[in-house]
């Protein structure tokens, strides 16, 4: 029998891969772990970087989409009612997004309204305002002539004029920022239809791009990311009704001007976590300096610090705490995050991905799909297919996975078994 090669015999002192010991001794194990944390961690960093550059070339596609889900998060449950009472899908549909927008612009015609009257009631308080400013820049501590005034209103005039063309520019900026509303408007429309129609296979056409392996995973903890957006809508809809209120009961009851304008600007900021609240509650507190002086101002800033602390200290924690799991500190970091990247639609979208990135990693990290028993039927019709065992026997048995219900991408539940049916029949037809 002939001898080994030498090559071929085991080296003492070294690792499996002929690795020596002192090759690895050399770079200490915590920088060694270190170096590995931080080319993955720069990798993530990296994609994220260039996948947010790209889609800020796509902003007029992205916003609506993400304003589409938000609103389908938001009226599902009217559409399930309504499919509930055997109204057919798409006139149910209809109803909802119908019914949404009359209600939607009926507020604003109101709101118009109250504003048209407010500020011609307040256009004799402005001017009288204006008069005390010019009276203590005369009488006060600065001691300006009326020459000198009138000076300083002729040099911002000729500077008005010198700037007439950067001015005229912004103006068509505007003009073409008006434009892209419009043309967001209408996709925003345009997708709700079809998320409230047909999210569900939607939902299924996105999960069978995946690898069948991930499939399940995937589809569950999706489906769990949408569930805590959902969450998170309507409590937060809640929660700026409660802000709403409050002020604007506040600012009517100390005889504040236009306040049910000053409410419904309060219920569309507290969309805005943290930064919402700021801007609008100084808009309450300046009206009330405008309209009625410093004492009912300050009646005003007390009325909103109080509904602020109401907020962030009862509403906050035990309401929008359970329903996200995000701690105060996540959700300002990841509104700060979102202004500093996308301006208003960062901190608008922020949270509520935050939220859903959340649901879905506790998901996949605690392999929620194994016992999911939305998820079982599928999972066991796969296993089926190796010539495994399902696993039925590590959770819930297989036939109560029949009675449970989910959360298609519209919120409406369906029975589970007939999304293990339509996994079954992706998994067939892949």
């Amino acid at each position: 029998m002939s001898r080994p090669s030498p090559e071929f015999r085991p080296v003492p002192g070294r690792l499996p891969g002929n690795v020596p010991h002192h090759a690895r001794e050399d770079v200490p194990y915590a920088l060694r772990i270190s170096a590995a944390w931080a080319w993955r961690v720069g990798v993530v960093v990296a994609v994220s970087g260039v996948l947010v550059w790209m889609l800020s070339y796509v902003s007029l596609l992205i916003i609506p989409l993400m304003v589409a889900a938000l609103l389908s998060a938001l009226l599902s449950p009217v559409v399930r009612f309504l499919s509930k009472a055997k109204v057919p899908r798409g006139l149910a549909v209809a109803i909802t997004i119908l019914g949404f927008l009359g209600l939607v612009g009926g507020a604003l015609s109101l709101v118009g309204r109250q504003l048209v009257a407010g500020f011609s009631a307040l256009g004799d308080q402005v001017l009288e305002g204006v008069r005390q400013i010019q009276t203590w820049l005369t009488e006060g501590p600065l001691h300006l002539t009326t020459a000198q005034l009138n000076d300083y209103i002729t040099e911002g005039l000729r500077q008005l004029q010198n700037n007439s063309s950067a001015i005229f520019s912004s103006a068509l900026t505007v003009g073409s920022t008006a434009g892209h509303i419009f043309t967001g408007l209408l996709l925003t429309i345009f997708t709700l239809i079809f998320f409230l129609l047909d999210g569900g296979r939607i939902w299924a056409f996105l999960v069978r791009l995946l690898p069948r392996k991930a499939q399940l995973a995937a589809d569950g903890a999706g489906r769990r990311g949408w569930t805590s957006m959902v969450q998170y809508i309507r409590v937060q809809m809640f929660v700026a009704f409660i802000d709403a209120l409050g002020i604007g009961a506040g600012a009517a009851i100390i005889g504040v001007p236009l306040a049910l304008p000053l409410g419904v600007l309060v219920f569309l900021g507290s969309f805005i976590p943290i930064v919402g609240a700021l801007v609008t509650g100084f808009i309450a507190v300046l009206l009330a300096l405008v309209a009625n002086g410093w004492i009912n101002a300050l009646i005003m800033l007390a009325i909103v610090l109080g509904v602020q602390q109401l907020e962030g200290h009862v509403l906050q924690p035990l309401i929008m705490g359970k329903a996200v799991s995000l701690h105060p500190l996540a959700v300002v970091l990841a509104v700060a995050g979102g202004t500093m990247v996308a301006g208003i639609p960062g901190a608008l979208f922020s949270v509520p991905l935050l939220a859903m990135l959340n649901a879905a990693v506790r998901y996949i990290a605690a392999r929620a799909w194994e016992t999911d028993p939305a998820l079982l039927p599928a999972a066991e019709g796969a296993a089926r297919a190796r010539g495994v065992p399902g696993p039925a026997s590590a959770g819930a048995p297989a036939g109560a996975a029949t009675t449970e219900h989910t959360t298609d991408a519209t919120g409406a539940g369906r029975p589970a078994g007939m999304d293990a049916a339509g996994a079954r029949e992706r998994r067939g037809t892949n």
